[in-house]
């Protein structure tokens, strides 16, 4: 018998044209992610390079290897960051949540310190968001999981 191999296809209904508020507000939740996403996804690759150069580097240059690659990264990135809005914020420390395991607050602890981490902890409190808040694919962040799964799949 022959067999063939059919692609697993995923139907999600969109809210109904008769609510448009919801269906814009699902259209903008789809654009914010395919903005955010590739930097969740460049967040977990340069934290594995950067987890892997410090197994090789002695205690005492850490510190000066960990001041050289934010500078790195601020020169490279901070002008796209900058342009993000609130909401874009949001979703991107979700996702960093979802590809690292390690909430943002968590990843400003372990590479900058406690003190900086409380610093940037009160600075997203001040803008109506949490780097301590936690990706749930199951929960809250259901719709945002469907979205990527989408995306990953190339069909949005």
């Amino acid at each position: 018998m022959p067999e063939i191999e059919i692609k697993e296809v995923t139907i999600n209904a969109r809210p109904s044209r008769a609510r448009r508020s919801q269906y814009r507000q699902y259209e903008r939740l789809i654009t914010n992610i395919k903005k955010v996403y590739p930097y969740a996804l460049m967040v977990r690759k340069k934290l594995t390079l950067v987890n892997e150069e410090l197994k090789n580097i002695p205690d005492k240059e850490r510190k000066g290897y960990l001041k050289e690659v934010e500078k790195d990264v601020f020169g490279e990135y901070e002008d796209d960051i900058r342009g993000m809005t609130i909401s874009q914020g949001r979703i991107l420390i979700k996702l960093i949540d979802r590809e690292t395991q390690n909430t943002s607050y968590t990843l400003i602890r372990d590479y900058r310190g406690k003190f900086s981490a409380a610093f940037w902890q009160g600075i997203a409190r001040f803008f109506g968001t949490n780097l301590k808040e936690e990706y749930d694919p199951y929960g809250e962040d259901a719709l945002i999981e469907a979205i990527i799964k989408e995306i990953d799949a190339g069909r949005l």
